[in-house]
């Protein structure tokens, strides 16, 4: 352990002078030397000497102002993406040809693969081969029931043999009918050959190559597409802080920032769309879903950002650098600097943080000084000298 010499000094001063009290071959108590009051001056004598009690403090300070402030709820969400499509065959076939690239941004109806059409094309013509077949015989049965009409008006055909024969004509009506349900549903089979993509997105990664034999039972998708624009984010609160800023659960339109881990780059801005309508009884949190357009990209499904939910909005609100606000044993308070240069203590009622400024509900007015640096050393009254300002930070409002 390294001693300064001054303590060095000090201690053998007063090690010898108590050794000097204590030695018994001395007889300082006739010679009446006041050995203890000798030890507190050379004690006093060595010590640093006190800074003078009339020495301004020097502090530095921020103005408290008036401003736009929005309150905020906080908390963490996670990333989703609006739709998600993992895209697979509907028919059984040969891969011919695949038409996407991956990481490519797809349009609704653009085709991404082609199965072998020719087996389905092949079916969709057998389809209507048959459809033709019965409408032929329903134009023989139709002139037919018209010569039974004919002769049971002149009576040389019974009724019995019209009622049969108009039997006949409908029953090739309904085979007609059948047959044109067989080439729709052909003709659906072969149009799945074509594989377009559901939504507007952005294609992952390529999971079947050209060449291929897919089923449409398999249950490996062909390539997975995301809808990044909107996007959605779903963010988990305190169930509490939601019933205390009058959040009903239901369908809501609230302003919402999201925001990167620093809490401070914006990633873009949207809205809370719904509070959902049950409060997780393990962790006593709700959720929220919010939507944002995502124009930039900036936001990932998967990704976690910090949410700004704003829930009310003052037009005045008092704010004053985060530095100014001290915390005592009897709450909240800052030190103002008067016209006269001293120093006061102000209790305050204190609100949200953010932005390196506080919102003071109470106890405080704007264009005070309030003091951000050096307050360790001030008293009540205490005289000040103001060594700098703090520069004004970005306003609350801004998100």
């Amino acid at each position: 352990m390294i001693l300064s010499r001054q303590f060095v000094v000090r201690a053998g001063v007063v090690g010898a002078v108590s050794a000097l009290a204590a030695g018994s071959a001395l007889y300082l108590a006739d010679a009446k030397i006041d050995v203890a009051g000798m030890r507190d001056r050379v004690i006093a004598t060595t010590a640093a000497p006190p800074p003078p009690g009339n020495a301004p403090v020097p502090v530095s300070i921020g103005l408290s102002r008036a401003e736009p402030v929005r309150i905020y709820l906080t908390g963490i969400g996670t990333v989703q993406a609006y739709n998600t499509v993992a895209v697979k065959s509907r028919v059984d076939g040969e891969i011919m040809q695949v038409l996407f690239q991956e990481g490519q941004d797809v349009k609704t109806g653009d085709p991404l693969a082609i199965i072998d059409p020719r087996p389905f094309a092949a079916q969709l013509a057998q389809q209507r081969a048959a459809r033709a077949r019965d409408q032929a015989m329903l134009q023989g049965a139709l002139l037919d029931l018209k010569r039974y009409e004919d002769l049971a008006q002149r009576n040389f055909a019974s009724r019995q043999q019209m009622d049969q024969q108009r039997a006949q004509v409908d029953q090739y009506r309904a085979q007609i009918d059948g047959d044109q349900a067989q080439i729709d549903y052909a003709q659906t089979q072969l149009d799945y050959t074509t594989i377009r993509s559901p939504i507007d997105g952005r294609a992952g990664i390529r999971q079947i190559d050209q060449g291929n034999f897919v089923h449409a039972a398999d249950g490996t998708p062909m390539v997975v597409i995301t809808q990044l624009r909107p996007i959605s984010v779903i963010f988990t609160l305190a169930a509490n802080s939601v019933a205390q800023d009058r959040l009903r659960p239901g369908q809501t339109r609230l302003p919402v920032f999201a925001m990167a881990a620093d809490g401070n780059t914006k990633l873009d801005e949207g809205t809370i769309d719904l509070v959902d309508n049950l409060v997780d009884q393990a962790t006593g949190t709700i959720k929220l879903k919010a939507s944002f357009p995502n124009r930039e990209l900036r936001l990932w499904p998967g990704n976690f950002v910090n949410g700004r939910i704003v829930v009310d909005e003052i037009a005045a609100g008092v704010t004053v650098p985060a530095a100014a606000l001290r915390h005592g044993p009897h709450g909240d308070f800052v030190w103002v600097v008067t016209h006269e240069q001293t120093a006061v203590s102000r209790t305050v009622t204190a609100g949200q943080a953010i932005d390196g400024r506080v919102l003071i509900r109470d106890g405080l007015e704007p264009d005070e000084q309030v003091v951000t640096d050096g307050h360790f050393r001030l008293e009540p009254g205490v005289k000040v000298d103001i060594v700098g300002r703090q520069q004004d930070a970005p306003s609350p409002s801004n998100g």
